[in-house]
């Protein structure tokens, strides 16, 4: 081992120039990572020898043509460390994730050589040198190592941008070959012409980059030492930039964190209006804003705004609040975007000679981007991914480059791709070595698991309207680790010892089961059982009469004890302050050829909630050993207090139909909703429910370290601790706290150690991993909802068929219209009593409305409109008819648009109350929402399973396994690989 110095001039976090003197050791034995290496050296992930050559990318493709070495059909890439330092100090922490990621990945046929470290291929760096000629050097000197130590069995080809490289090595060594990008594309993978067309429109982009005008558009950002010392003096405030999808062109908030404003005023978000004051923030920047002086301060729009027409005035703002500016960018978030080509007459009228065209992204909040491309006319109405690349002072726009075509607009395929793409949702199919991996590993065993998660990166089961994409493979998820009837499953239980008067906990079991289940029973089975209705028992049907009829009087009481068992927990967690909120969840009902049939809200039964109320229970009990095992290292799941404003409009609507509600607790609250009861109309409590949920705050996961014990609090279930532990096979924070459990299990027992399984910041990160994931997911379901809905109603006739007249309920009044709800769809929309020609709605004397010159004046409770036929009055809760129709869009996505017909109910309030959920089977929680989405999905692959019973052998299908090893045999095995295994271990 030889010591010497390397010195680096970085550049800091705050984007200061540091000079750093580090110690650098230099080996003569640096693993290769090669098959065809002949000294040995290569361990781990290994490149093929049966490649036809090995390619090199230099620090400037590296950093600026990632995109086309993310391709899987290039193989053989030999990543240098000289290249992936250059990535992480050029493109940030975000970029050199995506190498890292993408050396981990199996599936990409590419490793990383330590060039730096290895004594032959390492180049000190010469006085005066430019660092691009020392790195571009350096990675050649590194292929021709590569290629001696190799014994030249493979030649190696290195790809530069940088033509006087490609002139000056081209020529020095027999075997290792210097191509610029675009040459070795063209000689080696003609074929994929995805790659070319990918590499021309990067070129392009960074080409144009550097030729774009001097006369700035916008204010320079502040350098990062100033937005630095501006934060912690208090001058300027640091947060997260969020555009108003609505009014995207001219507002946008920023959620001030973790700054020290001193300003005792500022207790809200800070507006920022118009696309001058936002600088070139894209929505999710992390940014530093500066008040302005509070003579322009301006308020919240109040109005409805229908597309690009907004209203103007000082009539639709509420009181002023806090408005600034933003002075500097502390951190880009940039994701990819799905961008539409604009129609070819839009592309003519643009720079045609230089294929540049201005995208419009299907996220109204992000602004249109300037592509260069020669493919505008071929993909006019198209979706393409977009990754942006710059936005400098002097350019409107920023620029970006396309990566991959999604499909033709419209279309049901590339709209759900839209859908994920748009959310970070990537959902790629499960390798076959993955699939052979699960299914000769013993069942439930997590690290199996564990490695799946890691090699997919799914935190959840994602749920769309129409599909489902399951976080593990189906043997897992529908098979090994699911409870069927009459298999053994490995399962990890929670058993409690309850006294029977008053279900006090009298001692409570954690451990490992082996259980068979004795029924399979659906929900509606179950729920029929409990009303007293003649149900048949599929494992019943063949035994005689008198042994059957004991058996279903013996399984209806267990059902009858564990309803009633369940209504007592319930009424417990009443008493604390529960909340019994109210979601909006519609299922698309689709038939054979998934074209969708109808739009059905979903209805929970009784037996939901008390599977909810049960897997509530083991939750929580699960939370209080793990964090009492752990105090400062469990993954634990919690639900802060709203913020008070939030139940403004509640309140408001509540008032104005005679109710306080009262919002200091969650028993405040909660006591509240449950006198706020209109016997003429069951709608009004619905909705009132409906608003609260809309205020609360978002239930994280985070590491109990990281958070003080007085706000591990559940706000809405009312529980001094909970997590997630009762579906492992649909949430990746379930895995961890199956873990976490299966070690304290250990520790108490003495037969596992007595340390956490890992640091409290590790699991923080993981928890808001999770976190964001599932954010993603919930977005995600619910535009896919809207997505269907849309389609539901696209081919319809509003005028003609009667499908698209309902009855819709006021919930919300704005100043140039309301917000109503439709619950025979479950639809939530917008209904504007003014258009864009300054008409209003006029009511009629047979109540039915039409479009008339006017005024219209709003109220607290009420909203009118006057015309000269006279005046229209519409009150809150309200019922009125609408008519639905879908509002198309060539950019972003259909819409549902909805308008008055009559002022009048559409069907008679009491017909209404029939169409109402009835008290009892109003939806409770999101776990309740979870269970009915179970027993559709377990529907589902119920039907699946039976298409594939008939390919498996007699043993498969008893004990649903390889045929070896046995079930059985492995028992001690997996309990062995459960107790040494941290989940740690493949997360790192």
């Amino acid at each position: 081992m030889i010591k010497t110095e390397k010195v680096l001039h970085l550049k800091s976090s705050r984007g200061r120039k540091v000079r750093v003197v580090r110690e650098h050791y230099l080996r003569e034995h640096v693993p290769c990572y090669s098959s065809l290496c002949q000294a040995q050296c290569a361990n781990g992930k290994v490149l093929s020898g049966e490649v036809t050559h090995y390619v090199m990318p230099d620090a400037g493709v590296a950093r600026d043509f990632m995109e086309i070495l993310e391709f899987r059909e290039i193989q053989g890439i030999v990543f240098t460390q000289t290249a992936c330092q250059a990535v992480q100090h050029s493109r940030g922490r975000r970029q050199y994730n995506r190498l890292r990621s993408l050396l981990k990945d199996p599936r990409h046929h590419c490793i990383l050589f330590a060039n730096e470290f290895q004594e032959y291929s390492y180049c000190p760096r010469e006085k005066g040198e430019p660092q691009d000629k020392w790195q571009t050097r350096c990675v050649y000197h590194a292929a021709v190592w590569y290629h001696d130590h190799l014994a030249g069995l493979k030649p190696v080809v290195m790809i530069t941008e940088d033509q006087n490289a490609v002139a000056e090595y081209s020529s020095l060594n027999c075997g290792v070959y210097v191509l610029c990008t675009q040459e070795y594309l063209q000689t080696f993978w003609p074929e994929l012409q995805a790659a070319l067309e990918l590499y021309c429109s990067i070129a392009q982009s960074l080409q144009e980059k550097g030729s774009e005008g001097t006369e700035r558009e916008y204010t320079e950002h502040l350098p990062a030492e100033v937005l630095e010392a501006g934060i912690k003096s208090g001058r300027y405030i640091q947060g997260t930039l969020n555009v108003n999808k609505h009014r995207a062109q001219h507002e946008a908030f920023v959620r001030f964190e973790g700054s020290s404003n001193k300003s005792s005023e500022l207790n809200s978000d800070v507006l920022v209006c118009g696309g001058k004051n936002r600088n070139r923030a894209v929505h999710g920047d992390m940014v530093a804003v500066e008040l302005l002086p509070k003579g322009e301060w301006r308020g919240r729009t109040t109005a409805l705004t229908e597309g690009q027409g907004e209203e103007k005035g000082d009539e639709t703002q509420s009181q002023p609040m806090a408005t600034g500016r933003v002075v500097g960018i502390l951190q880009r978030n940039w994701r990819d975007y799905v961008v539409t080509f604009p129609p070819k007459e839009e592309t003519q009228s643009q720079s045609r000679n230089s294929q540049r065209i201005l995208g419009t992204p299907w996220d109204q909040r992000i602004p249109k981007i300037r592509i260069s491309t020669q493919q505008a006319d071929k993909l006019q109405d198209h979706r393409v991914i977009v990754r942006l690349d710059s936005w400098d002072s002097t350019s409107l726009y920023p620029n970006g480059h396309s990566v991959r075509v999604l499909g033709r607009a419209g279309e049901l395929e590339t709209e759900v791709q839209t859908i994920l793409i748009e959310n970070c949702i990537h959902v790629p199919p499960f390798s076959e070595a993955q699939l052979t991996h699960c299914w000769i590993s013993p069942p439930l065993n997590l690290t199996v698991i564990n490695s799946l998660f890691c090699h997919v990166l799914r935190a959840t089961t994602y749920y769309l309207a129409d599909r489902r994409y399951d976080m593990l493979p189906a043997v897992l998820s529908a098979d090994l680790c699911s409870l069927l009837g009459g298999v053994d499953r490995y399962a990890m239980s929670v058993m409690w010892d309850l006294d029977a008067q008053t279900l006090a906990v009298n001692t409570v079991w954690y451990g490992r089961t082996l259980i068979q289940s004795s029924y399979q029973l659906y929900y509606e089975l179950a729920q029929a059982l409990l009303n007293g209705e003649e149900a048949e028992v599929p494992e019943l049907a063949q035994l005689p009469p008198g042994e059957r009829d004991a058996k279903l009087a013996q399984l209806t009481q267990a059902l009858e004890t564990l309803t009633h068992v369940a209504r007592q927990l319930r009424a417990q967690r009443d008493k604390g302050g529960a909340l019994e909120l109210e979601g909006v969840e519609v299922r698309a009902q689709l038939d054979e050829d998934r074209n969708i049939t109808a739009l059905v809200p979903r209805q929970p039964l009784e037996v939901h909630e008390t599977v909810a109320e049960c897997m509530i229970y083991a939750n929580h009990w699960v939370a209080r050993k793990i964090q009492e095992s752990f105090p400062q290292q469990a993954l634990l799941r919690h639900h802060p207090p709203p913020r008070q404003e939030f139940f403004n409009q509640l309140q408001d609507s509540a008032r104005a139909r005679g109710f306080t509600i009262d919002t200091r607790s969650n028993k405040a609250l909660a006591d509240s909703l449950d006198r706020a009861v209109d016997p003429r109309d069951p709608l009004v409590n619905r909705l009132l429910r409906v608003m609260a949920t809309m205020a609360m705050s978002n239930a994280l996961y985070f590491s109990t370290g990281a958070c003080p014990v007085d706000q591990y609090y559940h706000y809405g279930l009312a529980l001094d601790r909970y997590t997630h532990f009762t579906s492992p096979i649909r949430r990746y924070a379930d895995m961890i706290v199956h873990r976490l459990l299966t070690a304290a299990i250990a520790m108490e027992k003495g037969a596992g150690p007595a340390k956490a399984l890992a640091s409290n910041k590790e699991l923080e990160e993981v928890a808001q991993q999770i976190n964001n994931k599932n954010r993603a997911a919930q977005h995600a379901q619910k535009v896919s909802t809207e997505l269907f809905q849309c389609l539901y109603f696209r081919d319809k006739d509003p005028e003609t068929d009667e499908r698209c007249v309902a009855d819709a309920v006021i919930y919300t009044i704005r100043a140039n219209g309301m917000l109503v709800f439709i619950p025979q769809y479950g639809l939530k929309g917008a209904v504007y009593l003014k258009n864009r020609e300054g008409q209003v709605v006029s009511e009629r004397q047979d109540g039915g409305c039409d479009w008339q010159t006017g005024s219209l004046q709003r109220y607290l409770d009420h909203i009118t409109t006057t015309t000269a036929v006279g005046t229209s009055t519409f009150n809150l809760f309200q019922h009125i008819t609408v008519r639905i129709s879908v509002q198309p869009s060539r950019c972003h996505s259909d819409t549902i648009r909805l308008e008055v017909v009559s002022n009048r109910p559409h069907q008679a309030p009491e017909t209404q109350v029939q169409t109402s959920q009835p008290q009892g089977a109003r939806g409770r929680s999101q776990l309740v929402q979870e269970v009915v989405r179970q027993a559709e999905e377990a529907s589902q692959q119920a039907e699946e399973k039976r298409g594939r019973a008939s390919k498996l052998s007699t043993e498969e299908r008893e004990f649903r396994q390889s045929k070896c090893p046995n079930l059985y045999s492995l028992l001690e095995e997996v309990r062995e690989l459960a107790l040494t295994n941290s989940y740690f271990s493949m997360t790192a």
